[in-house]
């Protein structure tokens, strides 16, 4: 027996001229309650007349008359069965996967366009007003995103946020740095510093002044992705000596973090060579890759100043 799913996040949804009961399983998956469907088209609540079997899950109410199943799609199909869970109080529930609304929608309005062979309407005339129910509601979902509207409403935005978040630092980041090799590319320091009026000698290859760091963290490990800088801070921190044991591209893995890095290193490389002073430089920088706090980036320069 399979293990039947919690509630996470559950809310309300206005959507035309209803209410649906919506609910963020703990799988992430976006279920609409079995009642508020068959109240969306305005019918009350009933079992299927079509009893299915074990490789086709009987369709519901609202769709299992004989003069509707040839519009039926297999997208429907494969979303009718309902998902039993357990609400936030621990009571057992029913539900459809969200994706069925639409769906629903577009048996009735198929249905709507076709004629039969004596050129009258397949609908049967008890069916009409669900037809016109489908017809505003797909209107309304033309203009909404439903599965932005039940994180919404549910509060789930905020974990959906955090668990895109996670992910993309789980797919650049390593636990530990990997063996060190050289990763950035001298030339576009040495552009960096011709920027700024500075004179490039042998030496800066491997002594550099410490607000080119200061730069490095600020447009480019600080613009890669939201939260980057201060997880490879918290992996590579200073010493007492103020020191790091590691470089921060130490941390970034082979198959999307160093990747990710070059692109930023290049794109940089070309706004740097397109321009003849640092101000502009970074001016371009700010509208290419902007922070993720949505701020003004300081204007980081030195005591050239």
């Amino acid at each position: 027996m399979s293990k039947i799913l919690k509630s996470t996040h559950e809310g309300t949804l206005p959507i035309g001229n209803t209410v649906l009961s919506v609910a963020v399983l703990e799988n992430e998956q976006r279920i609409i309650n079995q009642a508020a469907i068959f109240r969306a088209f305005g019918r009350p609540v009933r079992g299927s007349r079509d009893r299915g079997d074990q490789n086709s899950p009987k369709l519901p109410g609202l769709v299992d008359a004989n003069n509707l199943k040839p519009f039926i799609s297999s997208e429907l199909r494969d979303v009718i069965k309902p998902v039993t869970y357990l609400d936030k109080n621990g009571k057992v529930s029913a539900g459809y996967d969200s994706s069925i609304l639409a769906l629903l929608c577009e048996v009735y309005l198929d249905a709507m366009k076709a004629k039969r062979p004596d050129g009258k309407s397949v609908l049967l005339t008890s069916q009409i007003q669900n037809a016109q129910m489908a017809e505003d509601l797909s209107r309304v979902l033309m203009r909404v995103s439903l599965v932005a509207l039940i994180d919404e409403v549910t509060g789930y935005q905020d974990v959906r946020m955090k668990n895109a978040l996670e992910k993309i630092l789980n797919d650049m980041l390593l636990e530990k740095a990997k063996k060190y090799k050289v990763t950035y590319p001298l030339e576009l320091y040495k552009e960096w510093f011709r920027l700024n009026g500075w004179e490039w000698k042998e030496e800066n290859a491997q002594k550099r002044p410490g607000v080119i760091g200061t730069w490095t963290n600020e447009y480019i490990y600080g613009r890669m992705a939201p939260k980057l800088l201060e997880h490879l801070e918290e992996r590579n921190p200073k010493n007492e000596k103020g020191y790091r044991e590691h470089k921060h591209f130490q941390f970034l893995t082979d198959e999307i973090g160093e990747p990710k890095l070059r692109e930023f290193f290049g794109g940089h490389l070309a706004l740097a060579r397109a321009n003849t002073a640092w101000r502009k430089y970074i001016s371009m920088v700010n509208r290419a890759y902007p922070n993720f706090e949505g701020q003004s980036s300081l204007d980081l320069r030195g005591d050239e100043d």
